[in-house]
């Protein structure tokens, strides 16, 4: 990693932490209660949530290197909805935001890799980031009935899909103008600080 990538993180991390803490709610924190409330709530994920848009963006990203590239963004996004029904079935995850944090800055440090993930590697990868991010996101839908609950899953499989689709067609488009993968370094590097930003978030409240 060189100096410019390590000053890019380190200012990312910098100027998120003037900024308040981020959002993960699209009704103001109230339950879902119709279907159309529990579509918008997941199609505003993980928009107003730069963690996990963030999250999202680096999977996208992470894909180019392999064949299947569309079937693992789908895997993250699966994994994702399980980790939804997780929360949902009541499940308790301790410090689930920090290990949210530390998703992202590994997700950004896999990306600042010479060497890629393989396939199998970035599977796994995704699986365990997408449960945890799926189970915070289960937050602002758990105690709902049926029909906004359905209607929030679809649009966050829908949303979350449309990003990891999108951040893996303009990434390949970076690495064909580039001819390597130097721009998605500093992408990774602007995602690890994201997280690191985060995570100082999460332990600076917890420690006050």
């Amino acid at each position: 990693m060189n100096v410019k990538t390590i000053g890019l993180a380190a200012f990312i991390a910098l100027v998120l932490l003037t900024e308040p803490a981020f959002a993960h709610h699209v009704m103001d924190g109230r339950t879902p209660v119709s279907f159309v409330d529990g579509l918008l709530s997941g199609l505003g994920h993980p928009i107003i949530g730069l963690d996990h848009f963030a999250a999202v963006v680096a999977v996208g990203c992470l894909t180019v290197a392999h064949k299947a590239a569309p079937a693992l963004a789908i895997g993250f996004v699966l994994a994702m909805i399980a980790g939804v029904a997780v929360h949902i079935a009541g499940a308790s995850v301790p410090g689930a935001e920090i290990l949210v944090a530390l998703s992202v800055i590994g997700l950004g440090v896999a990306m600042l890799r010479r060497q890629q993930l393989s396939a199998r590697a970035a599977l796994i990868l995704f699986a365990v980031v997408g449960l945890v991010h799926g189970y915070v996101l289960g937050e602002s839908i758990y105690g709902a009935e049926p029909a906004p609950l359905y209607a929030y899953l679809l649009g966050l499989a829908v949303i979350q899909s449309a990003i990891a689709l999108a951040a893996m067609s303009v990434a390949r488009a970076l690495i064909r103008r580039a001819d390597d993968h130097s721009p998605l370094r500093l992408v990774g590097a602007g995602i690890a600080g994201i997280g690191l930003a985060i995570l100082m978030q999460q332990i600076i409240p917890a420690a006050a």
